[in-house]
């Protein structure tokens, strides 16, 4: 009798333990789901946050408003030209200008033309400053507007490349940014988004922790932080070909290393971190460049070679049949 009292239970601390295991699992679920990041910022928000704190950011970036950047900030510039592939001739636009740093040294170092697109006033004016002082009014043109917006702007099909840079994340709605790029790049023009993308955790338990510092920042700096997965399936659902996703390959020793981040948070105390031994950082930082085909095949064979078969498949025709010389 006594074997089957103990036995008994013992089976009752194993049936309470997994209970109380389950319920453990069950809270965690919760507690994962109720720190989704949240989408807080608007084309307002962004606004006025630029035109209050434009001072501040000319004093610590200059005239780059770029977190991860070379201390040298030509070296940056100079290999966004070549990540972007810039040629001479070029028609691009720069979405989420700032005060036109980098539009004025593409232009000045690629003959491009830039139409750039800033929503705040304050911005607008300090970039036409610099723009007049170059004196490429000719080839630098910014324009007062939201980037969501760019068809109401410019026309269908104008540009070449279509660039973010650090100015995707202001977006409160992704997919909509990137069809709006869509619409103004011409068939076989460039998307390129160089920004910070929501960190995976490998600990698990890390990532209520990353969640939380992407909240601050969100808050802070009036931004979305993306997560890299959906800015994929969006681009991709939309009909963008995905050249290249990969880390901004910055060589070691030109790296600034985020300190001109942390300089900006002193001086203003936005999103200033004070525990530094708890602190997980909680973005990646990636480029990421795609292509919008040429889908009317008729006129040039697409680089991005399944486009091609799907076209000979639909209209029954043979590779030969495609008109090399127009490509």
């Amino acid at each position: 009798m006594i074997y089957i009292l103990i036995t008994v239970f013992f089976i009752g601390v194993a049936v309470v333990t997994f209970l109380l295991l389950q319920k453990t699992r069950n809270t965690n679920t919760v507690n994962t789901e109720k720190t989704e990041l949240v989408n807080t910022t608007s084309p307002e928000k962004v606004k006025a946050f630029y035109n209050q704190y434009n001072d501040k950011f000319l004093e610590v970036y200059g005239d780059v408003i770029q977190a991860f950047r070379t201390t040298d900030v030509s070296k940056l510039l100079d290999y966004e030209i070549a990540s972007m592939e810039l040629k001479s001739g070029m028609n691009i636009c720069d979405a989420g200008c700032g005060v036109c740093g980098p539009a004025i040294y593409f232009a000045e170092q690629c003959d491009v033309t830039v139409s750039a697109v800033t929503i705040s006033e304050v911005q607008l004016k300090e970039a036409n400053k610099r723009i007049l002082l170059k004196g490429l009014n000719n080839k630098v043109n910014v324009h007062l507007g939201d980037y969501h917006q760019l068809p109401s702007l410019f026309a269908k099909e104008t540009f070449d490349v279509v660039y973010f840079l650090e100015s995707f994340g202001h977006s409160n709605n992704h997919s909509k940014a990137i069809d709006a790029a869509w619409d103004v790049l011409k068939p076989g023009g460039t998307l390129y988004i160089k920004d910070l993308f929501r960190k995976i955790a490998v600990i698990e338990e890390h990532q209520q922790k990353i969640d939380y510092e992407i909240g601050r920042i969100n808050e802070a700096y009036k931004y979305n932080v993306a997560d890299l997965y959906k800015v994929l399936d969006a681009m991709r659902r939309k009909g963008f070909a995905i050249c290249f996703v990969k880390t901004i390959d910055l060589k070691l020793e030109d790296f600034e290393n985020l300190t001109i981040s942390n300089d900006f948070q002193e001086l203003t105390g936005i999103a200033k971190i004070e525990n530094w031994e708890d602190y997980i950082f909680p973005v990646d930082f990636f480029e990421i460049k795609c292509y919008k085909p040429q889908h009317e095949l008729q006129y040039g064979l697409d680089k991005y070679f399944l486009q091609n078969m799907y076209w000979m498949q639909v209209h029954n025709k043979q590779q030969n049949e495609l008109d090399y010389g127009k490509l």
